[in-house]
């Protein structure tokens, strides 16, 4: 326990059945993710599941991508997929958090706001990163140079910043707030400004970022 009775995060409950580097059930990629909420509650699984609306959006996309990778067909399908659409925009106008069913959202993640927090349905995110209010993670560019970002695991995106187009972001990865990231960036740095430029090579080691208890 740290100075508030916090857990580390670093040594989160996780429930250690998810894989942290492929798509699994969305039950236990969801858990992964309440684990982390659940250490900066001081071990609590409802208070993040009152208080959190970063963790209700989590849980909205969970079951919607789960049901989306599934590709159920037929009328019971339909149906499926009328409810995931239905419920992801009563997502969005009760959180402001919008993330779609296709986009790729590894185990683990914190969204730690409310507030207006877009990902494009094409971006691809690892796991373990945070994602802090008012961040875009979307679509730029043109012709061969037009797509979405793929964030590695483990990095923190700052208040308002934005990622855009076809790069990657490598793991570990520090992005400041309201900084635009347009290029690739190397794992295990900090990054800020408009465009973004790397100013450290000090990344997110030691800000609770870390997926599992060491054993």
């Amino acid at each position: 326990m740290n100075a508030s009775g916090s857990q580390d995060a670093e040594s989160y409950p996780s429930t250690g059945k998810c894989s942290l580097t492929e798509r699994g059930p969305w039950w236990p990629e969801f858990l992964e993710d309440l684990g982390r909420y659940r250490a900066h509650h001081g071990g609590s699984t409802i208070k993040p599941l009152l208080l959190e609306q970063g963790l209700w959006a989590l849980l909205q996309y969970r079951w919607a991508s789960g049901i989306h990778r599934r590709g159920s067909t037929g009328p019971a399908g339909v149906v499926l997929g009328l409810v995931a659409v239905l419920t992801q925009k009563i997502t969005e106008i009760v959180t402001g958090i919008s993330l779609p069913a296709e986009a790729q959202l590894f185990a683990g993640q914190y969204i730690g706001h409310f507030g207006p927090t877009v990902v494009n349905k094409d971006a691809v995110i690892g796991a373990g990163c945070n994602i802090s209010q008012g961040v875009s993670i979307g679509i730029s560019g043109r012709g061969a140079r037009r797509g979405c970002p793929v964030i590695g695991p483990r990095v923190y995106i700052g208040a308002n910043a934005v990622v855009a187009g076809p790069i990657t972001v490598g793991a570990d990865v520090v992005i400041a707030a309201n900084s635009l990231v347009n290029r690739d960036v190397p794992e295990a740095t900090t990054v800020v400004g408009v465009p973004a430029i790397v100013v450290s090579s000090n990344g997110t080691a030691g800000m609770g970022l870390h997926q599992r208890p060491r054993r």
